[in-house]
């Protein structure tokens, strides 16, 4: 009795332990969010005071600042902010639902499939503006319908649907790099541009979308945040747990897909964002507790850092789908190595 009495406080100790710690995590991440956004309204080519920020913020021309902070920096640090949130909270419960770090809209074709069909739309239907973002969209949910229909046999099994993703990668890229191939130089820049990933040129307009889709399709993953973890379990645990293990897997599947879809439309694909945010977010965490709201957070952190990076502290100015890149590719090889040791666990 004594021995059980220890054991149930013990775990209400590491519970309680990994609960605050949650909370710190979180707390920190939401800091630099807020100090990386400042930041990006009140540096440029020109820095502008951070009174003189919140006077053009609530509409004060007396500083002579509300164009630039309204009209150029301001949406270009949502959208950073938004676009990293959906593409963090999208790529880990692609990750945890599977229990690969690798399985990520970058890796299983997500990204690959709104790509192409952007491209499409811009050098074949020339299409611009929110046309092509629909088309983005549209394509991503389909491609997301079909991966999980050639993958399922009784449920998506995670490492069949990771190759299957892969494959169907590599055949949307192959068709991008056609149509690139065949295109007018000037659709070619274009879509080149927007392949890269950037938040160049954002416009409020641009931020509405990807806010609703945050609102809607972020929501319904966090409010299945409990059932996503009892996943990680599997199938037979889940069951016994109560939970619908593919109910649970499709609604967790067309959320992230929308949210990563969505954001996609808006800043392109964006280089490894949806990847790095979970495997960051669980080392900072030490565990899976709050993994969803410190990997959406670790997601806007670079996004806002990236551009800021790629703008102003580089000799030349790069796109931040660029720097993300840069930091994500060697990322990605230490990952394959490590799942190969671990067994393919966050």
């Amino acid at each position: 009795m004594q021995a059980t009495d220890q054991t149930t406080q013990l775990r209400g100790d590491i519970r309680q332990h990994a609960n605050r710690r949650s909370f710190i995590v979180v707390a920190l991440l939401s800091a630099m969010v807020l100090a990386l956004f400042v930041l990006s309204l009140s540096c440029g080519r020109g820095c502008i005071a951070p009174p003189d920020v919140i006077a053009a913020l609530f509409g004060s021309e007396a500083s002579g600042a509300s164009f630039v902070v309204n009209d150029l920096r301001l949406p270009r640090a949502l959208l950073s902010i938004l676009a990293g949130l959906s593409f963090g909270l999208g790529g880990v419960a692609f990750q945890v639902m599977l229990r690969n770090p690798l399985a990520s809209p970058d890796i299983i074709g997500i990204s690959s499939s709104a790509g192409a069909a952007a491209v499409f739309a811009i050098v074949i239907l020339s299409f611009d503006g929110w046309l092509v973002s629909v088309v983005a969209v549209v394509s991503g949910l389909l491609v997301a319908t079909v991966i999980w229909g050639l993958s399922s046999s009784r449920g998506a099994a995670g490492a069949r649907l990771i190759l299957i993703g892969i494959g169907v990668s590599a055949m949307l890229d192959s068709v991008t790099a056609y149509v690139l191939l065949e295109a007018p130089a000037w659709d070619r820049a274009e879509a080149l541009r927007w392949l890269t990933g950037s938040v160049n040129g954002a416009q409020l307009p641009n931020v509405i979308p990807v806010l609703a889709a945050l609102v809607v399709f972020g929501g319904l993953l966090l409010t299945s945040a409990r059932d996503l973890d009892i996943l990680r379990l599997g199938d037979d645990a889940a069951r016994a747990l109560g939970v619908r293990a593919d109910a649970t897997r499709l609604r967790v599947t067309l959320a992230a897909v929308g949210l990563v879809a969505f954001a996609t439309s808006a800043a392109g694909p964006i280089a490894f964002v949806a990847f790095l945010s979970g495997p960051i977010a669980a080392r900072l965490l030490g565990g899976s507790r709050g993994i969803l709201a410190a990997a959406a957070l670790v997601g806007a952190v670079l996004v806002l850092a990236g551009d800021f990076t790629g703008q102003f502290l580089l000799p030349t100015r790069l796109p931040v789908g660029v720097v993300t890149g840069a930091v994500g590719a060697p990322f990605l090889l230490y990952l394959i190595v490590r799942t190969n040791r671990n067994g393919g666990t966050l």
